[in-house]
């Protein structure tokens, strides 16, 4: 056990060094990455109604059998920053290769935002994503999950609805990964 701590430290530390320029996302990225989201129809409903959203410019995701992922982002209410998150994930399972992108929560009510900013929170075991350029989506919860994809223009969407007060989209920036899980996503809430 003290083996496999040590290789996943191993992994968050170099996956860190690695990401760092890239983690302190400016306030250019957020504008852009709200651009980009708004841009999908498939996330369109949810800033029209969602009670808030943390927003991610730039997860860096890599692993060969042992992953690790992080990113700095945003949590939004009412339109206003309210305060900022830091993402982390070490995943231990089948995956290769590395991959950017940004990652948008959507809070359905003053629960779901209140359980994000407790503190720490962290997605269920079942919780997953399917990476795409726009229009990639899924909704977590402890009852269960579901995930679709669609490329931005053609006739398939993503359906994407509230799970435990919570929605999720990614939009893949680059690179190539087999494995797009959420799963062990872990974040922390520092507020204003």
């Amino acid at each position: 056990m003290n083996r496999l701590f040590a290789l996943c430290s191993a992994t968050i530390i170099s996956l860190s060094l690695l990401l760092s320029p890239i983690s302190y996302a400016d306030d250019s990225s957020y504008s852009n990455a709200i651009a980009n989201f708004q841009k999908a129809p498939e996330t369109q409903a949810f800033f029209n109604t969602a009670y808030g959203y943390a927003l991610f410019p730039t997860v860096g995701k890599g692993g060969i059998g042992i992953g690790a992922a992080y990113g700095k982002g945003r949590v939004y209410k009412g339109g206003m920053h309210t305060g900022d998150s830091s993402l982390t994930q070490v995943s231990i399972g089948f995956q290769l290769g590395g991959q950017a992108y940004s990652e948008i929560i959507f809070f359905k009510n003053a629960a779901a935002y209140n359980d994000f900013t407790s503190g720490s929170f962290e997605f269920s075991a079942q919780a997953s994503a399917v990476a795409i350029n726009l229009g990639a989506s899924a909704q977590v919860g402890t009852t269960g999950n579901s995930a679709g994809a669609g490329q931005a223009g053609s006739n398939h969407s993503a359906k994407a609805v509230y799970m435990n007060g919570m929605a999720i989209f990614t939009a893949a920036k680059g690179g190539l990964m087999y494995e797009a899980a959420l799963a062990g996503q872990s974040f922390t809430f520092d507020g204003k």
